[in-house]
């Protein structure tokens, strides 16, 4: 059976899985950015405190992904909560990190501008902090989202949602039939999925970056127009 055929012949199949995949990913992807931009909020001020969240993420990331699943499914069962809750330990640190980065960096002229002008701390963050961090914040949710899209893939090892079913098929029986096909589709599957992904964050951000952070286009010059004294 050629690709083609194996495509359409398991069409039905691999449009749920697809589906299951994004859905995972975007449901993890919601809880992590949620955590990792209230631990960033809450210790970016206090250097002890954001260099501990950042070192846990950090920590937390080199656990192998087989071995946390498994440590995971004893606790949780098998499925969808131990994949999602994989996934949410696996994204923090870019969000975590850029979230510290992105507040701390904030020029202090403008916090005390904002100060003088009456502001609390809370309005000052949602307003004047928060609003200049949210690019860099963006970039960590970003490079979060194509780590656990490829991730996702390994939660099949439990039971998990998604297109890791097709890989993990393919390899344990390859050589078979169709074994190559579910393989290379599964594979392709999540790099378009995290090529679209990345689409819709780079659009997200157009959206919602303030115009004047937003890198500007720099005009090359015609080499045609000359000079005139």
């Amino acid at each position: 059976m050629t690709l083609w055929e194996y495509l359409q012949s398991r069409q039905d199949v691999l449009v749920a899985q697809t589906q299951e995949h994004a859905g995972v990913v975007v449901v993890s992807m919601g809880i992590a950015t949620a955590i990792g931009v209230l631990v960033g909020i809450l210790t970016y001020r206090t250097p002890r405190l954001s260099s501990l969240a950042v070192s846990l993420s950090a920590a937390a990331l080199t656990i192998p992904s087989f071995a946390l699943l498994g440590l995971l499914i004893g606790p949780l069962g098998l499925g969808y909560v131990p994949s999602v809750v994989a996934l949410v330990i696996y994204a923090l640190l870019p969000i975590v990190r850029n979230t510290v980065v992105g507040l701390a960096e904030v020029d202090p002229a403008l916090t005390e501008a904002a100060r003088g002008v009456g502001m609390g701390r809370l309005r000052m963050l949602a307003t004047v902090e928060f609003p200049l961090a949210w690019p860099v914040i963006l970039a960590g949710v970003r490079v979060s989202t194509q780590m656990t899209m490829g991730i996702a893939t390994i939660a099949a090892y439990v039971g998990g949602p998604g297109l890791g079913h097709q890989i993990f098929d393919g390899l344990a029986g390859l050589g078979g039939v169709n074994s190559t096909n579910r393989a290379v589709v599964g594979t392709v599957g999540v790099v378009l999925l995290a090529l679209f992904f990345d689409l819709v964050l780079v659009l997200f951000g157009r959206l919602t970056v303030p115009r004047g952070l937003a890198p500007r286009r720099i005009r090359t010059p015609n080499p045609r127009r000359s000079v005139h004294a």
